[in-house]
């Protein structure tokens, strides 16, 4: 059927905000569709191209970022330290992958969640659910609640703030090789995990300056002095997408692309077939993702696989599985056989932070360390048992010393302390410490891979 930047607006949606001033919202949407783009039609088309390398099994995928983000608590200083956060995962990664590893956070662009219920009631009143800075506000008071179009436009020019410094970061010196040392985090210096990276970065010195010695360094490389970084978030308010979807007139490729950000991706509560996601999804060139939970039928995920990626284009669809760890060995090796019977070409992508969701004794909502660390190795149980490529990881995290997940072997958050720093909004996020971890156990186990072997071989 014919496709059109707005035919999504002539199918059934779910997840979305009831404007109560539709006149507002128009005159928005109006404005949004002649703002400059965020990104541009080349840098998806390369975004697109590196995960054609994941889905082949050539390299690695590695996004992650804030569950939702703050109007509020911006600054330059939170995106430099996740950022700083995001190389040193990619540098333990790259070097038990010897892999290209690709960076996409979850970030410029990520405001918007979806909620389990419309509402929410405290001390007997009953208000509409908050769903991310986007939309309306946090506070628990009938005025910020109220869903207000100028929300759309401030998330916008904040996305656009933030993309400019992560561009000036990723080609300005930041990224640069010969600064590995520097990327620690002050808050981690002195841990088990910061002595561990330390020692790799030891490593790259060793080899750095051997390079330098053949007359290769970060003055001579651009390689070496600067880094590809791409942005993605959940396509939840169509409204917005819509607006700043372009038709390509500068690359030759055609088509439309979203220019909100490099790859989008459809959740496990707005992924049905005939739904206003997948009907504005299928139709965009941006490499896009979709959340695979475990009520994902494998007969739907194939007709899911057709609508959104007819062409079989290796890099266009990446599948996130967020099965949960008690989950994951029954429910994903059913879909990877299914897909590998079919021929599509897919990305893998193992989300270990949905599935595993818990409430503390305290009331706060949690994570334990210890579920998302075993969800990833049964992630990569059900690869090794149906010979399919674990091809990356998307989780929650932050940059910020923030006490919201449970565990981890070093500064161990405990239940008791989540009050310390718990900043999140809404989904716990892991922090520096326990993102390393997550790192090096996800290095270990692609070297285990490249060595010739497979996790359950090496745990028999």
């Amino acid at each position: 059927m014919g496709w059109t930047p707005n035919s999504w607006r002539k199918h059934p949606i779910v997840q979305v905000p009831e404007y109560t001033d539709q006149n507002k919202l128009k005159a928005v949407e109006t404005q949004m569709a002649g703002l400059p783009p965020l990104v541009f039609a080349g840098e998806v088309i390369a975004l697109r191209q590196r995960l054609g390398d994941v889905a082949l099994g050539k390299a690695f995928l590695l996004q992650g970022g804030d569950c939702a983000e703050s109007f509020d608590d911006f600054s330059a200083n939170r995106i430099r330290d996740t950022f700083r956060l995001f190389l040193q995962m990619a540098v333990v990664l790259t070097f038990g992958a010897s892999m290209p590893v690709i960076k996409v956070g979850r970030i410029a662009g990520q405001f918007a969640k979806p909620r389990s219920s419309p509402t929410e009631v405290i001390d007997g009143v009953e208000l509409p659910s908050y769903r991310g800075d986007m939309v309306n506000g946090n506070a628990f008071t009938e005025a910020d609640r109220v869903p207000d179009p100028d929300r759309l436009l401030k998330g916008y020019h904040q996305s656009s703030a933030t993309l400019n410094l992560l561009r000036a970061f990723a080609t300005g010196g930041l990224a640069d090789l010969e600064k590995v040392h520097g990327w620690t985090l002050d808050f981690i210096a002195g841990s088990e995990q910061a002595s561990r990276y330390e020692q790799l970065a030891s490593r790259i010195d060793d080899c750095l300056n051997f390079m330098r010695a053949c007359g290769i360094s970060s003055s001579t490389s651009r390689a070496l002095r600067e880094t590809e970084f791409f942005t993605s978030h959940e396509a939840l308010l169509l409204n917005y997408e819509e607006a700043f979807t372009r038709k390509d007139t500068l690359t030759g490729e055609g088509g439309h692309f979203s220019t909100s950000a490099h790859m989008l991706w459809i959740g496990d509560r707005t992924r049905q077939i005939d739904g206003a996601h997948v009907e504005f999804m299928r139709g965009i060139r941006n490499p896009i993702g979709m959340k695979c939970g475990p009520s994902m039928d494998k007969d739907d995920l194939l007709r899911l696989i057709e609508t959104l990626n007819p062409e079989n284009i290796p890099g266009k669809l990446t599948l996130i599985s967020r099965m949960g760890a008690d989950k994951v060995g029954e429910h994903l090796p059913p879909l990877l056989e299914a897909v590998k019977q079919s021929g599509y070409h897919v990305v893998w992508c193992c989300d270990p932070m949905h599935g595993n969701t818990v409430k503390a004794s305290s009331g706060y909502k949690t994570r334990r360390v210890q579920d998302v660390l075993q969800e990833v190795i049964g992630f990569f149980k059900a690869h090794d048992r149906v010979g399919t490529h674990p091809g990356g990881i998307h989780f929650e995290m932050t940059g910020s010393d923030v006490t919201e997940c449970v565990g981890g072997d070093v500064q161990a958050v405990s239940e008791e302390s989540l009050s310390d720093r718990y900043h999140t909004f809404c989904d716990p996020r892991l922090n520096a410490n326990q993102s390393l971890e997550l790192a090096f156990l996800i290095a270990d186990l692609l070297q285990k891979r490249r060595e010739g072997g497979n996790i359950l071989a090496k745990a028999s």
